[in-house]
């Protein structure tokens, strides 16, 4: 009896290593980030939506972990994903405001700052990224400068779905640093590329930052979708839900990619919009107030997803507050990899998703941008509108729509949350370029006013 256990044993151990071997398994996980662009918070299946099915993308959160009070550094494109690569909030390194349709010099993520995508490569990972840099334009700043090993996709912030519709002068589809001419639907490309990036790298361990332009503008939507669309209108909507299903199928063809090659369950999945959703594309953030390039609710809070199978529950929610700069120590935790001279903003949600960690990953999280801030403490929102507006406060868990303002009634949980807030806001740096931010600008001006008048004494 004892002579079948071991020989049991023995070929179990042999079966494993055989798995290995031939790439089935891997010692640490893969890591694959997916970013859709300027989508709504009620534009998914598993937030009610109802003209729009995503099933592939509702089925991260039946594998996986949906968390409910998910959150982007800031309301805008290039800043979360600038805090999405380092881990840290974006307003640490100047890096406050979109860099422009066409940024030169050292308008970029700056050189002072570690991507995951470098950190990951020196840990023997084979990096690659498909889709929307949006992080600089220039050689220093190009995903291969900055840890990527493979490269598809366009530098700026927006470019066209169909082939020859504009773009290909100063923001070309690249392979690698150089311009392609890419002949077919853009988010159809990005799958394809996406794919055949998973099937070159089956025996190695890989992490794939996948980065969606849709459903950003400009509203190009393929016939073959729109046709599954057509009662829904305005016009508008209807090429908005074109374009989401044209993603949610690009997602799925991922997700059986890894199922093919029997990798899905050595994978650790992000998902995650990289801001809420604006006026001009006919998105919906629901209930959730404002849009895009605001600190309200629906300019922050976003569709989040986490799964690892066989590691991760399936099917369950998590209600504290996370964001996206979590992925970055996240997918270090998850491959084993110290990163020593990292100040991470973000943590590592691993033993909180998997119930090991009751506490909440974070007690406060911030946002500036521009002359606006957000301050989230416990679920106590304190929160400054465009133009210097007042702050408001809000009990998210009893109004998550941001009707009712407790300013008046908890006056000294507003001078709490201001004293908090301006605490970290002092640890800033000023933008390096966009819209001079006035919660600094007060102070800097009084500087140049000093030095232009010592120049005129002197």
């Amino acid at each position: 009896m004892r002579t079948t256990a071991a020989l049991g044993a023995g070929l179990t151990c042999a079966a494993l290593l055989l798995l290995v071997m031939t790439g089935a398994v891997h010692a640490r996980p893969n890591i694959l980030i997916i970013v859709g662009d300027d989508m709504g918070y009620a534009d998914v299946g598993v937030h009610g939506c109802k003209d729009i099915p995503t099933p592939h993308i509702d089925s991260l959160a039946k594998n996986g972990v949906r968390c409910t009070s998910g959150y982007v550094s800031g309301p805008y494109c290039s800043p979360t994903r600038a805090g999405l690569m380092t881990g840290r909030y974006q307003n640490r390194f100047g890096h406050e405001f979109n860099p422009g349709p066409n940024p030169t010099g050292n308008v970029g993520l700056p050189l002072t700052e570690v991507t995951l995508a470098d950190r990951l490569k020196a840990a023997g990972y084979k990096t690659g990224m498909v889709g929307k840099w949006h992080l600089g334009n220039t050689e220093k700043f190009h995903p291969m400068s900055r840890g990527f090993e493979e490269y598809f996709g366009f530098l700026g912030g927006a470019h066209p779905y169909f082939p020859g519709a504009g773009g290909e002068g100063i923001n070309p589809i690249l392979r690698g640093r150089e311009p392609i001419d890419e002949k077919a639907y853009l988010t159809d490309a990005f799958s394809r590329e996406a794919t055949a990036f998973i099937d070159r790298h089956v025996k190695d361990e890989w992490f794939l930052y996948l980065t969606f332009n849709a459903v950003h503008t400009p509203m190009h939507a393929a016939d073959k979708y729109l046709a599954r669309f057509k009662d829904v209108q305005p016009e508008g909507r209807r090429a908005y839900c074109a374009m989401m299903s044209a993603m949610d199928d690009a997602i799925g063809a991922v997700l059986a990619k890894l199922d093919e090659n029997k990798l899905t369950e050595n994978t650790l999945i992000f998902f995650v919009s990289d801001n809420g959703g604006p006026p001009v594309n006919s998105s919906s953030n629901g209930v959730l107030r404002g849009n895009k390039a605001q600190t309200w609710e629906g300019g922050i809070r976003v569709p989040y997803l986490v799964q690892w199978k066989g590691r991760i529950p399936a099917g369950k929610t998590f209600d504290n507050p996370v964001i996206q700069l979590d992925f970055h120590p996240t997918a270090m935790a998850a491959a084993g990899v110290e990163a020593k001279d990292a100040k991470f903003d973000g943590v590592n949600l691993l033993p909180h998703l998997e119930g090991k960690v009751t506490t909440p990953p974070h007690d406060t999280l911030y946002w500036r941008f521009g002359d606006q801030m957000a301050i989230r403490h416990g679920n106590l929102k304190l929160v400054q509108g465009r133009g210097g507006a007042q702050r408001m406060l809000f009990d998210l868990a009893a109004d998550i729509g941001e009707q009712r303002d407790l300013t008046a009634e908890k006056p000294e949980v507003v001078k709490e949350l201001t004293a908090k807030y301006d605490a970290w806001n002092a640890t800033l740096e000023q933008p390096r370029w966009g819209q001079p931010n006035r919660a600094l600008g007060t102070f800097k001006n009084k500087a140049n006013n000093k030095k232009k008048k010592a120049k005129a004494n002197g």
